[in-house]
């Protein structure tokens, strides 16, 4: 027999191995499934959950305070969807606080329900931390049911039924199904969002993309068209781009990469340059020939330090993936470029002789920083020296 809940519990994970961390429940009512990641931002919580790079994940924030600068339309990441195909749940140490900025449109814990995410606090962040970073990240079962009424062990027999993450490919989900025009670029003060009207063509392909990377490449002069995941190269080349961004997206890149990596090698032996973004990234090492691997914790967070092997900088960047290439994997040619400061491993590649680079983090997050910015930089020039595409 289990023992009895806590009055007033209307919240609770439950995880594969039997934890059962009770608390307080929000967002929408209801249960959700996924894999336990921490992220330790102390900011963009909205930009974090509307992340599709979080599908089927559920997000532990190790930041105490959540909700205080509200929700507005602007600050998500997703082109379109909702939990769905972004986060499906969220766990705080806090209950989300009143909204208290200008920018605001909405409180966080309504947005939350509206979006359909099953979220919970209460309970003790740091030590669910803890256990993430000795055990690996969990599946587990997130439920917010106001009646306190929960049936632990289907909750816990759902969580140790699912396959979890490794083998399964949610970029065809998380993409949009028809190739579409994109105009809007970055947020500057007090203007808002800018917006391109020509310049460079850029073709991303949406394996889950963030918005925020569409607009930087607005920002350095492209004229951006999104095209669905599965989309040939045949179908890409026949619209003349001048480059080609892979985007970042969530699931196992192995997987994506049975329909992904055969588009991306055509592309490249195509000379057009080309920049792959984290699952982007993951894929352009699948295609050359490398391999990846799940981590233990995976990389999730705002201040990850990356150093740029061929200048000896360090920056401060933007991560979240739960794959990585495997150094030892590289192909000759395939160039590192980057490495985690963490923990050493492969965060940027290039290609040898050709106009093909990636990163492993995500140089459009800016989380106070803008130390990767350059990158989009670095793409327009390749597509400045390129030569113009039939």
């Amino acid at each position: 027999m289990r023992p009895e809940l806590p009055a007033g519990v209307t919240g609770l994970l439950a995880l594969a191995d039997g934890t059962i961390l009770p608390g307080k429940g929000h967002g929408v009512v209801g249960e959700a499934l996924g894999e336990v990641c921490f992220n330790t931002a102390m900011t963009g919580y909205q930009e974090i959950l509307t992340d599709p790079s979080y599908m089927d994940q559920i997000v532990l924030f190790t930041f105490p305070h959540v909700g205080n600068v509200g929700t507005n339309d602007e600050d998500v990441e997703q082109i379109a969807g909702g939990a769905a195909t972004a986060a499906r749940g969220a766990i705080f140490r806090e209950p989300p606080t009143t909204a208290a900025n200008w920018r605001s449109g909405g409180d966080f814990d309504g947005w939350l329900a509206r979006r359909g995410v099953v979220a919970l606090s209460g309970i003790d962040t740091r030590s669910l931390t803890r256990h993430v970073r000795e055990r690996g990240m969990p599946l587990g079962v997130v439920a917010h049911h106001p009646q306190g009424r929960f049936d632990i062990d289907a909750m816990i027999d759902h969580a140790r039924d699912w396959s979890g993450l490794v083998g399964l490919d949610l970029a065809k989900d998380a993409s949009v199904d028809e190739a579409f025009s994109w105009g809007e670029g970055g947020w500057s003060w007090p203007h808002g969002h800018g917006h391109g009207v020509g310049g460079r063509h850029v073709i991303v392909i949406d394996y889950g993309v963030k918005r925020n990377i569409l607009r930087c490449l607005v920002s350095i002069g492209a004229r951006v068209t999104v095209a669905p995941a599965t989309a040939s190269a045949a179908e890409i080349l026949a619209r003349a781009p001048d480059g080609v961004v892979l985007s970042n997206g969530p699931g196992d890149p192995a997987a994506t990469a049975l329909y992904a990596t055969p588009v991306v090698r055509e592309l490249v032996e195509s000379g057009v340059p080309v920049f792959g973004i984290c699952l982007g990234h993951q894929l352009l090492a699948l295609a050359m020939g490398a391999t990846t691997q799940k981590m233990d914790q995976g990389h999730h967070g705002a201040n990850h330090p990356v150093k740029d092997l061929a200048t000896g900088q360090v920056e401060i960047v933007s991560m979240n993936h739960g794959f990585t290439v495997a150094r030892e994997s590289l192909p000759p040619g395939l160039a590192e470029t980057h490495v985690s400061l963490f923990d050493g491993s492969n965060a940027g590649l290039a290609l040898e002789g050709r106009p093909v680079f990636s990163v492993q983090h995500h140089p459009e997050a800016s989380p106070g920083p803008g130390d990767a910015l350059h990158l989009f930089r670095r793409f327009a020039a390749l597509m400045e020296r390129a030569p113009t595409q039939a």
